[in-house]
């Protein structure tokens, strides 16, 4: 789960609870004075309706009982041996209102919620030793939160649940360009510098990360001068040996060994020098399977045992020469270790395109492949034997890296490696 949900849930979740819990509270401290408050209006009902009756003429106290029922909502009959109550339900409002009426009107008083089926607040008084009963609507004891009340309710939840957005957006969104930022330094980019805005501990963490990003892209840009003078200088020295050599009168055998040293140093200069070069170079659209042609028609015109399978048909936007380099490395790597045939493949699966350079070497162990794609770094057995720099898997880590793929080693089936370069298909 993202920073951004995390916040917005808890604090929605916060403003959610507050907002239940303040309707509990309200609901348990307004009970008492809304009891009092029911009880006394039941209270004053009964008695301006038995001094009604009392005062009332006898002849005309049937129609003082229709009347009280039509504009007042009240039922008013004398209780008989046949009525059949129900007592009121467990409910402490009931019981606090029941217990101020007898307190009232004397603990004689009886309630019931309904009497020979008819629903109401009945609530019973006497004149004489004749027993009454009232029955007071039950809305008035059990009011219904209408439309209104739920549409204010809504109304303010959905208030604080935007709040609650806008509070987590304001905290999720510089941290999600600092994210983009930090990706975007590991593939080898240069990210545009973070607005610095906002709360103070932001402010400090983007200042930081700009001043982290500007270092690094200097450190970069001297490490790339630095790699690309030592090569351009050492190539100098190396073409006057290699003219010496060759105009020396050297035996063969001999000017043959030394022509193959001068070639090594200069393969390890080529690789310093697209090491510093890194991912700078423009993007164009390369073909995928044109360019796998090429690498493998390069080998195959030196006598290399190379050949080239399968076909992706994809067309990608990359930098050509960083690729062909890449691609040739792999190559170079797979002949000077393993041996015998190379194949160089492409194909597209599952959304991505594939470049493929396949050995029958020993391969590599597993818990080595992570270490050697970091730079200067080779397998201890081929330490000592002729090879580069160590920068050869580097540099096609650094390219994979720098177009959106990935870069792997695996086991090839049957034996052997497979290197693999997996970039996002257009």
């Amino acid at each position: 789960m993202t920073l951004f949900w995390r916040s917005f849930l808890l604090i929605a979740l916060l403003i959610v609870t507050a907002v239940l819990a303040s309707f509990q509270i309200y609901r348990v401290y307004e009970r008492e004075p809304r009891s009092r408050e029911l009880a006394q209006q039941t209270v004053s009902t009964i008695n301006l309706t038995r001094a009604a009756l009392v005062n009332a003429d006898p002849f005309r106290r049937r129609e003082l009982l229709i009347e009280l029922n039509e504009s007042e909502g009240l039922r008013v009959v004398p209780a008989t041996a046949s009525e059949k109550l129900e007592a009121l339900p467990d409910d402490e409002l009931l019981a606090k209102v029941s217990q101020h009426v007898k307190n009232a009107l004397g603990e004689q008083t009886r309630f019931a919620a309904e009497r020979d089926g008819e629903d109401g607040f009945w609530v019973s008084f006497f004149i004489d030793e004749d027993e009454f009963r009232v029955m007071l609507p039950r809305e008035r004891f059990e009011p219904e939160l209408g439309l209104g009340w739920l549409g204010w309710g809504g109304a303010l939840l959905a208030l604080a649940l935007l709040g609650a957005w806008l509070i987590a957006s304001r905290i999720a969104r510089p941290l999600a360009g600092l994210a983009e930022a930090a990706r975007r330094i590991g593939r080898g980019e240069a990210p545009a510098p973070l607005p610095e805005g906002g709360e103070r501990e932001l402010r400090t963490v983007q200042s930081a990360f700009n001043r982290m990003a500007g270092d690094l892209a200097s450190m970069e840009r001297e490490r790339a001068m630095v790699l690309a003078g030592i090569s351009h200088d050492l190539r100098t020295p190396l073409s006057r040996l290699r003219l010496a050599l060759e105009m020396s009168g050297a035996e063969p055998a001999a000017a043959q060994g030394m022509n193959a040293d001068i070639e090594e140093m200069d393969q390890v200069i080529g690789q310093f020098l697209d090491f510093a070069r890194g991912g700078a170079e423009a993007r164009e659209p390369v073909e995928v399977d044109a360019l796998a042609d090429e690498v493998a028609a390069h080998f195959a015109k030196l006598g290399k045992p190379v050949r080239r399978t399968g076909a992706s048909g994809a067309t990608v936007s990359a930098a050509r020469m960083a690729l062909h380099r890449a691609l040739m490395n792999l190559v170079d790597n797979a002949l000077r270790h393993a041996g015998g045939e190379i194949e160089v493949a492409a194909s597209r699966l599952d959304g991505e395109v594939v470049l493929e350079v396949l050995d029958r070497g020993p391969g590599i162990p597993a818990d080595e492949v992570d270490r050697l794609k970091r730079p200067f770094t080779r397998l201890d057995a081929a330490r000592s034997g002729r090879g580069g720099a160590g920068l050869g898997l580097a540099i096609v880590e650094r390219v994979a890296h720098a177009h959106g793929g990935r870069f792997e080693l695996a086991p090839r089936q049957g034996g052997g490696l497979t290197a693999r370069v997996v970039l996002p298909a257009p």
